[in-house]
């Protein structure tokens, strides 16, 4: 990189450090949000601070951690399913299983998992996902949406991230097909017709033991996938799951020209 393109990163930067004043200053000095902020600053330089192990799950490591497990709960109001201490730490697996539209849970159990790996002074080392969760984020797509957050624009108002996915190299990467989704998740909730497109809704309900009072509805996931009509591949899907706003669309990591959900 040469002088005037490290002087415009280190410009940018700045830009970005004034942001944080302002967004901190606007959230009455939350230290998580500051944190959390911080993270995001190493997504620019995603080899440095992280590493992708994917085998029978996807797990995000955390090279020089910065985040506390308080701040999950301050962020997310919820906690964990199950909470276990290990040599390095504790483990946070927080649990979403499968219900019908009256809330019931579906028998037999369809449910997938997220861990949270802490060392002993409370720092997110590593997140994890399980084998169900990969089957409407596939690994490569996972991957490359989560280093698609370095140069994310911030959205202060909704408090998100907006990811910048003209700086990645595309992928060539076969997206699954409708029938072996479904085979895994079982029926949606709800069908519904978005011109090209198909949207699949599910509900998935946290099980956790204390949510804070007013943050009831946060259990509640509700997941949208989104189906190609002609080709009948996943494309897309969207979710919340602990507190935490996930929207990937496909064909924005292909090598092919994408369109916006």
């Amino acid at each position: 990189m040469g002088y005037v393109g490290m002087k415009i990163k280190t410009i940018k930067r700045f830009a970005r450090i004034m942001a944080l004043v302002l967004l901190v200053g606007s959230l009455s000095g939350c230290m998580y949000w500051l944190r959390a902020y911080q993270t995001y600053l190493q997504m620019d330089e995603f080899d440095r601070y992280f590493s992708v192990v994917s085998a029978d799950d996807f797990t995000l490591q955390f090279k020089k951690p910065i985040l506390y497990s308080k701040d999950f709960v301050s962020l997310s109001r919820l906690y964990a399913s199950e909470d276990n201490l290990t040599q390095e730490g504790r483990r946070w697996r927080y649990w979403f299983r499968k219900i019908d539209a009256n809330n019931h849970l579906i028998a037999p159990e369809i449910s997938f998992y997220s861990d949270l790996n802490f060392n002993k002074e409370g720092l997110l080392t590593a997140w994890s996902f399980s084998s169900l969760f990969l089957k409407i984020a596939p690994p490569k797509f996972l991957e490359v949406s989560l280093r698609s957050i370095g140069g994310a624009k911030i959205d202060k108002e909704k408090q998100q991230l907006r990811a910048n996915t003209e700086l990645l190299t595309k992928i060539s990467d076969q997206l699954p097909k409708k029938a072996s989704v479904i085979a895994q998740l079982g029926e949606p909730l709800e069908i519904t017709d978005e011109g090209d497109m198909e949207v699949y809704m599910y509900h998935f309900l946290l099980d956790t033991h204390h949510i804070e009072k007013g943050y009831e509805d946060r259990a509640l996931n509700e997941i949208k996938i989104r189906f190609d009509k002609k080709t009948d591949e996943l494309i897309g899907m969207s979710g919340r799951f602990a507190g935490l706003k996930v929207s990937i669309d496909y064909r924005n990591f292909l090598n092919a020209p994408s369109k916006e959900l």
